[in-house]
């Protein structure tokens, strides 16, 4: 069985074990993209037993768990409660899981512990490793499915998700239950959830088999499909056997009671070999073994978020209260205030104030997101000797200015025929030390691919919530191609087209002549980037940093 093939096998059965047990097992992570496979794939989710329920990233928690309709309970007078989607048991389909806020992460969590009704099936479509289902949430569904769009030609046959047995009819024993313990230990999984998870997995593999109690088949599904995507380590390999090893058993405990049934214990030796299988050999590579050290993956307080300050108030706005605003009392009482002479004739038994759901007013604030400076520097022979070094000082003075400005900075060094990403958005004042020291000079001057990689990083700094900003830090003679091609005259088309990508994408930029003469072509490509122009033949790192603060201020 070819590896596609056995990863869309374990998928299949993973929809069917989840089919049987959905609320014991609590759901799935799916992490791939749209497309034939994944529709393929959510076609099983017929099965189960639950009503489903669309949900996305940015729903309220009037929607998401009910609360009181203002409108009826003014109106009437009375309190007035609204159901919201989980006041019923349902299955949950969050689409775009990767974006989902650790706020409501936590909040689908605490749901799944206190009140087992549910089961959540998370779409992760994240590109980047750093674009997941939060960890609150994914722990507490059993399975984590990944694989490519496509589907495999030919795979084995999976039962349906209906069970020939009820789960709860199936038994399981303390050692199978203890056996699977020990393996999420040696497997470096420190959530007690996992193997908890796995052995309703086993149950639920025994039920659709039509058996009553847990096998050694069912412990190794249970741990292919639960324990081996949260692995983190694979236990060390056995040190060599001994010669009071090798003794008999009865030779080095004096005797044998004769009444243990070793063949009735659970495998742990097949256990971990199931784990294995299921990895492929670059994961396996990437896994460390178990007692060696492994640092924290915490994700602490750096986390990345969209619009990820507040910014100064702006006049409140009419809204309602659905949990995501808040009430801007003096603005509504202002706004309710003409009217309550009228509304008072209109109610005469009601005393107070009279607040129509019209009248609420909710506050604003100007956000607005963390600063990121793309650094394109010309590391080109003509650049290196003379003009590298002032470059490299610029970039650290405006490193240190970003933790009182918040900003990240991104460097990208263009030379003989590519550009390479030198460093990604950072904050890292030592890391950045460390690559501009190992920046090289020399070669010749791919001014295009500079603008390009440029571009990219820009976009993907966008994507996450930051603002991009790109600093070009040239002397302006470009002679190699997008295509790794010597010649000025292609060389300067290619960096007008790369010009217009980023100012169609409506991001900044900036334009630095690092020349002895000012070069007329950097001119132009200022003009085809729409950004500000800046000559310093003869500036140090001092005035280089300045004059792109100063530049900066007025984007």
């Amino acid at each position: 069985m070819t590896d596609a093939a056995a990863n869309w096998h374990r998928a299949l059965l993973a929809m069917a074990l989840l089919a049987v047990d959905p609320v014991g097992l609590g759901g799935t992570v799916i992490r791939m993209r749209a497309g034939p496979a994944r529709d393929t794939l959510m076609q099983s989710l017929t099965d189960i037993p639950l009503p489903q329920r669309k949900i996305h990233p940015n729903i309220s928690d009037e929607q998401l768990f009910g609360g009181i309709d203002i409108a009826a309970t003014l109106s009437s007078g009375q309190v007035v409660e609204t159901n919201g989607i989980m006041s019923a048991p349902c299955a949950l389909l969050l689409t775009m899981a990767e974006r989902c806020s650790p706020a409501l992460a936590a909040k689908l969590a605490l749901t799944l512990d206190k009140h087992p009704h549910h089961c959540v099936v998370a779409l992760d479509e994240g590109a980047d490793a750093d674009e997941a289902c939060p960890p609150a949430l994914s722990d507490r569904l059993a399975f984590h499915v990944a694989f490519d769009d496509r589907i495999p030609r030919a795979a084995p046959h999976v039962p349906a998700g209906t069970p020939q047995g009820l789960v709860s009819d199936v038994t399981s024993t303390g050692e199978q239950i203890e056996a699977l313990t020990a393996l999420a230990y040696q497997l470096g999984i420190t959530s007690l959830r996992a193997p908890q998870l796995a052995i309703k997995a086993a149950r639920a593999h025994a039920a659709l088999h039509g058996r009553i109690s847990v096998e050694q088949t069912d412990l190794d599904t249970a741990a292919a499909l639960v324990l081996a995507p949260r692995a983190l380590h694979f236990p060390a390999p056995p040190e060599e056997e001994t010669a009071e090893d090798a003794l008999p058993q009865t030779e080095r405990d004096g005797a044998d009671d004769g009444n243990a049934n070793h063949d009735a214990l659970p495998d742990g030796d097949m256990l971990v070999d199931a784990v294995k299988a299921v990895l492929p050999a670059d994961v396996l590579a990437a896994l460390v073994p178990a007692g060696t050290t492994r640092k924290a993956a915490g994700s602490g307080a750096g986390l990345k978020r969209t619009s990820n300050r507040r910014g100064r108030p702006l006049p409140s706005q009419p809204g309602k209260l659905d949990g995501t605003h808040r009430i801007d009392l003096v603005a509504t009482l202002r706004a309710a205030a003409p009217w309550q002479s009228v509304r008072a004739k209109q109610r005469p038994d009601a005393d107070g104030l009279h607040i129509r759901p019209s009248d609420i007013r909710v506050k604003r604030y100007q956000e607005r997101s963390d600063r990121l400076l793309v650094f394109a520097v010309d590391a080109s022979g003509s650049t290196a000797v003379s003009r590298l070094g002032e470059a490299k000082g610029a970039i650290e003075l405006l490193l240190a200015q970003a933790y009182a400005t918040r900003d990240h900075v991104a460097l990208i060094a263009f030379k003989g025929t590519s550009a390479d990403v030198l460093l990604p958005p950072t904050k890292s004042l030592v890391q950045t030390k460390k690559r501009l020291a190992a920046l090289p000079g020399g070669g010749g001057t791919p001014l295009a691919n500079g603008l390009q990689e440029a571009a990219l990083m820009a976009q993907a700094g966008r994507a996450k919530g930051l603002t991009p900003t790109v600093v070009l830090i040239t002397d302006g003679r470009a002679n190699v191609g997008l295509d790794g091609t010597a010649g000025r005259a292609q060389a300067a088309n290619d960096a007008i087209a790369c010009a217009g990508v980023i100012r169609t994408n409506g991001i900044p930029a900036l334009v630095i002549d690092m020349s002895n003469r000012p070069e007329p072509q950097l001119k132009q490509l200022s003009a085809a980037l729409d950004g500000s122009y800046i000559a310093l033949p003869r500036a140090n790192a001092e005035r280089l940093s300045a004059a792109v603060n100063a530049s900066l201020a007025e984007v």
